[in-house]
Formats: structure tokens, C-alpha cells, sequence
């Protein structure tokens, strides 16, 4: 991992992560398919790792009063399954099997999303069923191949929760199912020496562009927000599809 291309396409990759850790958690998703233009996904999830758990703090500080317990209690509780899940099968379930799966509910959901009839967004009840099925497959895809945005978005944009909870729910939600990833990603061998001497030199930026990631927020209007999130969902979803059938 050197050469000016390599640093170049990493510190950008850290950029998305900072976006994704201040509220703008599809950005983030980028990180890795970004990576991967590079090198292995599986060693963009191990390089990139610590860079995430770095940011979540400053994100968590910047969201520690925005976030719904509900929610979080339901997705946290299923999102730990889900990494047990993946950690179990790691070495059984091929990486692109897993990306295409992610891509596929990620492009349904968005179109979903697009073309039903507009409705005033009423905030719901989080229900525990379906928040613990796609809570779970948020961890496990998130395992993987930090992929876990698309599912958690399944359950939680029907929620109608407000703009600054919905970004620091997932913020939350993200930073203790990434701290919990280290204790596998250690023993898989995915985390070395080599990978964290790398992070710790893109987790500066991260950090930075946290603050950056939350001012975007607090100024995009409520609609023109989960607009931008439905839409990038579909783009990631089918770039996910791509890269699972053909990357």
C-alpha cells in the first residue's frame, strides 16, 4: 500500500467516511466499492476498519443528543447477531454473493421509494420484528463488507424520523457495531500491524471531515435530504450489483 495513487484514492475513501460518520451514512457506503478500485475489498473492510471506529467518536459527539432509543435498542440487539452470523461464515459465504444481495434490496427499496405516491412522512412506532430481521442483516452485511447502510435503511426511512435523529441514530447505531467488528476482523487477520500504520495516517481526515459531513446536514432541507439518501441508495445499489456479478 504505497505510491501517490494509492494515497490519493485512500484519502478521498477517508473523506467519505468522515461525510458518512457526520449524518450522511450512504456517502460512507462508498468507502469501500471506492477502495476497491484499488485493491481487495476484504482488505479495503480490514484498512478502513480503525478509520471508522476513529471518526464514529467525533460523530457521536457531534450527534449525542439527536438519536431515537427505540430504534437503536431494536438494530443494535439484531445488528449483533448478525455479526456473530458473519463472523461464524466467514469463511463459507463468497464476498460476492453478499454484495449482489445487499445491491438487490437496496435497488428495489430505492425504486420503491421513487415511484410510490407521495405522502406526508408520518412518524411510526419502530416495530421489533421487522427491526430485528433487517437489523441482523445490516450487521452481517456490514461484516462483510461494511455494507450494513442499505438494510438499516430498510427499516428506519419509513420511520419518518427528523433529519439530525435519523442521521444520529445510524451514527450511533454504526459506531458500536464497528467497535464491535474489531474483535473478528483481529482474529480473521484482516486488522495487522501494516494496515493500522496506515489508518492511522487517514483517520486525521476522517475526523475532519466529520464536522463537515454534519454542517451539510443541518442546512439541507428535511425533503431534499432523504431525497439525496434515496437516491444514492439506488446508485450504490447498482454499483454493488456491478461489482458482485462482474468486479
Amino acid at each position: 500500500m504505497s505510491g501517490w495513487e494509492f494515497w490519493v484514492v485512500a484519502a478521498i475513501a477517508a473523506v467519505l467516511t468522515g461525510f458518512g460518520k457526520g449524518g450522511l451514512p450512504i456517502v460512507g457506503a462508498l468507502t469501500v466499492p471506492f477502495l476497491s478500485l484499488i485493491m481487495s475489498p476484504v482488505v479495503a473492510a480490514g484498512l478502513m476498519l480503525p478509520v471508522y471506529v476513529v471518526s464514529d467518536m467525533f460523530g457521536l459527539y457531534a450527534y449525542r443528543r439527536e438519536f431515537n432509543k427505540r430504534v437503536l435498542a431494536i438494530t443494535c440487539t439484531a445488528m449483533t447477531v448478525g455479526v456473530g452470523v458473519g463472523w461464524a461464515t466467514a469463511k463459507l459465504i463468497p464476498e460476492a454473493y453478499v454484495t449482489v444481495l445487499v445491491g438487490v434490496i437496496s435497488v428495489a427499496f430505492a425504486l420503491n421509494q421513487i415511484f410510490r405516491r407521495p405522502v406526508v412522512a408520518q412518524p411510526k412506532r419502530a416495530e421489533i420484528a421487522p427491526g430485528l430481521f433487517w437489523g441482523t442483516i445490516a450487521g452481517f452485511t456490514s461484516f462483510v463488507s461494511h455494507t450494513g447502510g442499505p438494510p438499516y435503511q430498510v427499516y428506519t426511512l419509513p420511520l419518518g424520523l427528523k433529519k439530525a435523529v435519523f442521521a444520529g441514530t445510524s451514527t450511533i447505531a454504526f459506531a458500536y457495531i464497528n467497535a464491535l467488528k474489531l474483535i473478528p476482523y483481529y482474529f480473521l487477520g484482516q486488522i495487522n500491524l501494516a494496515s493500522l500504520e496506515t489508518a492511522a495516517k487517514l483517520m486525521p481526515i476522517a475526523a475532519v471531515s466529520v464536522f463537515f459531513g454534519v454542517w451539510v446536514v443541518k442546512r439541507l432541507p428535511e425533503a431534499l435530504f432523504f431525497k439525496i439518501v434515496t437516491w444514492s441508495l439506488l446508485l450504490i445499489g447498482i454499483e454493488l450489483i456491478r461489482q458482485g456479478l462482474w468486479g
